[in-house]
């Protein structure tokens, strides 16, 4: 049981306090926020001494503008857990962007005591939704751990590489020999998220900042960011993203995070109007030179112009080390895709120049499936897997091969309603038909058209992946480098194949249609390189998995050795039949889709609709079928199941999973009409008789946010109980 108990935070919260006495007595842990409805500053803390945290607070000059405290109580909590929750809620809080957090940790939590905890995300989610209650949060949890304010926040814990790779950048810019630090991450490493902890770290204040998170290197963090803050006590520094549709989400990260600015993230160009301290920059494998840059060439000259360079010779990366004092750079090979890139030997150069230190991040943060799934790919698009190798099998990542487009489009689709952020992206194996213009060659519907499956490019080239439309479009690599999904499915086009005979993978140039992709390449090797980076990148994006669908046959079978093939859809057999003829072993269907969360519309008709039952069932009379939608019982029926239940005929109900009806009860999503939940009754008994008191429909859930929908009084009048739930007959996918 959480409790929340507000109070003014004014000189009379150390007698207004006593209310929650026992907690007091006990120094029993709990979690407190402070709060300035005004400025909306928030400070998020917790303690075992709540009355001499308060004084401190009161004599503390920081806090005199606080206007509101809320004190988080349970039995259930203890030290361990009372810090998770801390520093969970400065993340998701910082996250939101509607408080700003004035104090800040490391985000690192207690991790083996939360695994101690079963239920720790669901009593986390219990925390959150009472402080919904009171204003003080806004988002559904899974809303926001989708955003990207959330995902590159500062505020989020660190693995130990990125810790170490943040001391090994601050050791260097405290060095006076040290002018550049390379480090080296691949897709999914975090390096986007240690560029703005760096910058987060260099403008806050020391006395808001809390080291114990960073655990055993606590001490040396501590004596580090001292020195920093008295070597830069006023830092110029940029972070500077090459890629201008991720420039455009992490300005936006930066604009709600306390003590960072939107003007901080700024384009290459930028750089050549000032000097900086310090620059930092993410994806710096996409700094540029002069090879395709169609109407930026301009601007590049002119910045080549401005630092007294010349254009043919010298790149964006000559200027982020002209205009630095200190140099820091993100790379990763692997995901230069154009050759308007700075070629990697450049980048060699600089690597074992003097003054440069070097720094490798090697932990998987973004894919669930990690250092081995990330290995397979590897091997895969390098044509290195053999007939015999293992099939990428795993508990946590879904990695499947689809026969259909059709079917894998229903998928993503279908993960997107589940999760959120399932996107279809491709290779550049498709011409980009819906944006030419002209009398020759006119502007088209579609841009990728595969059996019956017509689809488009990405409608905008920026924040595609947020955009309303996405989830009917096809993501380009340009519009998903950089960016975190939930689920990916990926089509790979005509212009990559696979070599039986010399047990390659092999590529062509001519189905290959990213013009600037392929234009001033000195060999075809180059173009090779450049679409196979340009796949393994797009297998990277999805955090719980990656759904495949391949064009060329020869590439599909190499694929299918080694990826798990998606279940093919079951065809339910549905009969349309009068009246009169009824199928063998046949119940009626239905056409209601019955929510699995409130009542849903009302309708149910389709009396000449039948489905045939599997052959363990006989059918009867009193048996139906229908479709249940929705996730409240998802432990129990999974979304969009066909199930069969029993017409309800009297008798004890408690405890039975019941088609439920009544007229009055509205959901502002569904309507009214049907829900599917577990039927639980407490009755008032007299001396001849009994009565319901009231009756529960419970879910039965994975997410917590579903509750209760109870009943009494008058209410119970218009319930009615249309069926018991028997068994799942069909789970998804299928088609009739």
């Amino acid at each position: 049981m959480i409790d929340i108990h507000p109070f003014r935070f004014n000189a009379d919260i150390l007698t207004d306090v006593h209310s929650v006495t026992h907690y007091l007595k006990e120094n029993w842990p709990v979690v407190y926020i402070l709060v300035n409805n005004k400025t909306k500053e928030i400070y998020i803390g917790e303690t075992t001494k709540l009355l001499q945290r308060l004084d401190d607070h009161l004599k503390d000059d920081r806090f005199r503008t606080m206007e509101r405290i809320y004190v988080i109580t349970s039995a259930r909590f203890n030290k361990s857990l009372t810090w998770n929750i801390e520093v969970d809620l400065i993340s998701y809080i910082g996250s939101e962007g509607v408080f700003k957090p004035i104090n800040w940790n490391s985000g690192n939590k207690n991790r083996n005591y939360q695994h101690k905890v079963a239920d720790y995300d669901a009593l986390f989610e219990d925390v959150w939704n009472k402080l919904r209650g009171v204003k003080i949060a806004k988002s559904r949890l899974k809303d926001l751990t989708n955003s990207d304010l959330f995902k590159y926040s500062p505020y989020k814990e660190l693995s130990e590489d990125q810790i170490e790779g943040l001391i090994k950048i601050i050791q260097s810019l405290l060095n006076k020999d040290a002018n550049t630090v390379f480090i080296d991450g691949g897709a999914g490493t975090g390096k986007t998220l240690l560029a703005i902890f760096l910058f987060k770290l260099l403008h806050t204040q020391m006395q808001d900042f809390n080291f114990l998170g960073f655990g055993k290197y606590q001490d040396q963090m501590k004596s580090l960011v001292t020195e920093l803050h008295l070597q830069y006590p006023n830092p110029s520094a940029a972070l500077v993203v090459p890629v201008s549709s991720f420039r455009k989400t992490v300005e936006k990260v930066f604009a709600k995070v306390t003590d960072l600015e939107k003007k901080m993230v700024v384009a290459p160009i930028a750089v050549t109007r000032q000097q900086y301290d310090i620059i930092m920059v993410d994806e710096s494998h996409r700094l540029r030179r002069y090879n395709v840059l169609g109407a930026y060439a301009g601007n590049f000259k002119a910045g080549c112009l401005s630092l007294e360079m010349d254009h043919h010779t010298n790149t964006e990366l000559d200027w982020v080390k002209a205009q630095s004092k200190k140099l820091i750079l993100l790379y990763d090979a692997g995901q230069s895709i154009r050759p308007s890139d700075v070629r990697k030997r450049d980048f060699d150069k600089l690597k074992v120049a003097k003054g440069t230190v070097q720094q490798q991040l090697k932990s998987q943060l973004r894919v669930r499936g990690g250092i081995s799934y990330v290995n397979h790919v590897k091997k895969l698009i390098g044509g290195k897997l053999k007939t015999g190798d293992p099939i990428y099998k795993s508990s946590t990542y879904s990695l499947l091969l689809f026969d259909s487009l059709e079917h894998m489009l229903d998928e993503i689709k279908q993960r997107d309603k589940e999760y959120g952020l399932a996107r279809m992206v491709a290779g550049y194996a498709w011409e980009w038909n819906t944006k030419k213009k002209g009398k020759t060659k006119p502007k088209a519907k579609y841009d990728i058209i595969i059996g019956n499956v017509k689809l488009k490019w990405n409608g905008t080239p920026k924040e595609w992946i947020n955009s309303k439309n996405a989830i009917n479009e096809v993501g380009c690599i340009h519009t998903t480098q950089g960016y975190d999904l939930n689920y990916t499915g990926v089509i790979f086009g005509n212009e990559i194949s696979y070599d039986k005979r010399s047990g390659k993978i092999i590529t062509r140039k001519e189905n290959y249609h990213d013009k600037n992709g392929k234009t001033g390449l000195e060999t075809d090797e180059e173009v090779h390189e450049y679409i196979c980076r340009i796949y393994d990148t797009l297998m990277k994006r999805g955090i719980r998995g990656t759904y495949i669908y391949v064009c060329d046959p020869e590439l599909k079978n190499y694929f299918d050795q080694f990826i798990v093939k998606a279940k093919n859809r079951k065809t339910i057999p549905l009969i349309i039949s009068d009246n009169t003829s009824i199928p063998e072993n046949a119940v009626r269907y239905y056409d209601i889709d019955v929510a699995a969360g409130d009542f849903s519309s009302p309708r149910l008709s389709g009396d000449n609709k039948w489905i045939q039952l599997p052959s363990h069932l006989k059918a009867s009379e009193n048996l139906f079928a229908c479709k249940v939608v929705g996730e409240s019982m998802n432990m129990t029926i999974k979304n969009g199941s066909i199930c069969l239940f029993a017409k309800d005929e009297g008798g004890s109900r408690n405890g039975e999973i019941v088609l439920a009806s009544h007229a009055n009860i509205q959901d502002k999503d569904l309507g009214f009409g049907h829900t599917v939940k577990e039927y639980l009754s407490k009755k008032k008994t007299g001396e001849d008789s009994w009565e319901h008191e009231e009756i529960i429909l419970r879910p039965n859930s994975d997410d917590p946010s579903f509750t209760d929908i109870v009943l009494a009084n008058d209410e119970l009048v218009d319930l009615k109980i249309m069926g018991i739930f028997k068994e799942v007959l069909y789970e998804p996918p299928y088609s009739f």
